[in-house]
């Protein structure tokens, strides 16, 4: 009985686990993964390549930040590696290298940039090394911290360093992004069950400063970036991206998901200047980074509609035809569903025992 029990209990659990429509042999769910899991396809209507890397130093694009003196150009990075430097490439739109700024500071795990305007009003660039492939083994994170270049020509530069620690422990982290109305910073974490955390509003240069979980996080978040009027934020996978509404303040509220264009191991995201669309960037040699155009829905100014709002508007859309296009709620209840049945069948096991 002891057997029959567990084996019971395990595909209780799995089918809880499991979406409904990996279920459903022989069902085309369109690609979509439904609103709540997106896998990966070809994106929003749209989508296209804006351009590719050129340079070849540029293997692990992680980061991906636009610039806020220099119109059209793009800010990037590697992560880490033997042979990785501590630079920092800015790109145009044809995808071509104007200028390296290295600093002057060892790496370890380079995960994320942003560009904001500092305190004294000049853009600022903050490089994320918070990139933990021990799974929280480093007591602590940095973030480096120096101002936006005048004019972009190769360079050496010695950041400002701000040292972070984790109030609940050490996490592995690839996100990290700042409010543009206050200068706040964010950092995601990119675990099972991740969390999003947040750095105090006056940051201590010279102290250990703390960060304080304030909200979960999808599975696996790889970047993270604010809409430059502050109003959303999005926390992008390898698969897709999730749109929060943060015109409240951050956390925020949930606004729904969508696919980004498929990639190798995508692990950079940022809005356009006009906050239109994303940007989304992957790792490898002459990799792309694609133009995804934000859906309507999801755009600033826009109320954030309630995920049975969204998947009736799908359906609605769909015709209501196709047994997998009935979004996130529908396959949630059915997985629901056969987790009971299963349940039910572990019960009546142990009325037989």
């Amino acid at each position: 009985m002891t057997r029959s029990l567990t084996l019971a209990a395990a595909a209780a659990v799995g089918l809880a686990l499991v979406p409904f429509p990996a279920l459903a042999a022989g069902v085309d769910d369109g690609g979509t993964g439904g609103l709540d899991y997106p896998r990966g396809g070809e994106g929003p209507e749209g989508s296209e390549t804006a351009f590719t890397l050129q340079d070849t130093r540029i293997a692990e694009s992680s980061g991906l930040a636009p610039s806020l003196r220099h119109e059209g150009v793009w800010w990037t990075h590697n992560d880490s590696g033997v042979d990785v430097a501590p630079a920092l490439y800015a790109v145009n739109g044809a995808g071509e290298t104007l200028a390296t700024v290295t600093l002057a500071v060892r790496i370890r795990d380079w995960e994320a940039v942003a560009v904001t305007e500092g305190a004294d009003g000049a853009p600022t660039v903050l490089v994320g090394n918070i990139g933990d492939n021990y799974g929280g083994g480093w007591p602590g994170v940095t973030v480096h911290r120096f101002t936006e270049p005048e004019v972009l020509a190769d360079t050496t530069v010695e950041p400002e360093t701000l040292t972070f620690t984790y109030a609940d422990g050490g996490r592995d982290a690839e996100a990290m992004m700042v409010d543009p109305r206050d200068g706040r910073l964010y950092v995601v974490s990119k675990e099972f069950a991740g969390g999003v955390y947040a750095a105090p509003e006056e940051i201590d240069p010279a102290a250990t400063n703390v960060l304080e979980r304030i909200d979960s996080a999808p599975l696996f978040v790889t970047d993270a970036a604010f809409h430059p009027d502050g109003t959303r934020y999005v926390l992008r996978t390898y698969w897709g991206v999730t749109v929060y509404d943060s015109t409240d303040g951050v956390p925020g509220t949930s606004m729904g998901s969508f696919e980004l264009p498929e990639s190798d191991q995508g692990e950079a995201i940022a809005f356009t200047p006009d906050g239109t669309a994303l940007m989304a960037g992957t790792e490898g040699v002459n990799a792309p980074v694609w133009r995804v155009p934000l859906p309507e829905e999801y755009r600033s100014g826009q109320a954030p509609e309630t995920a049975a709002e969204t998947g009736q508007a799908e359906e609605e859309q769909a015709g209501g035809a196709d047994a997998g296009s009935g979004g996130a709620l529908r396959s949630i209840v059915a997985g629901a569903v056969l987790a009971v049945l299963a349940i039910g069948g572990i019960v009546l096991l142990a009325r037989k025992g």
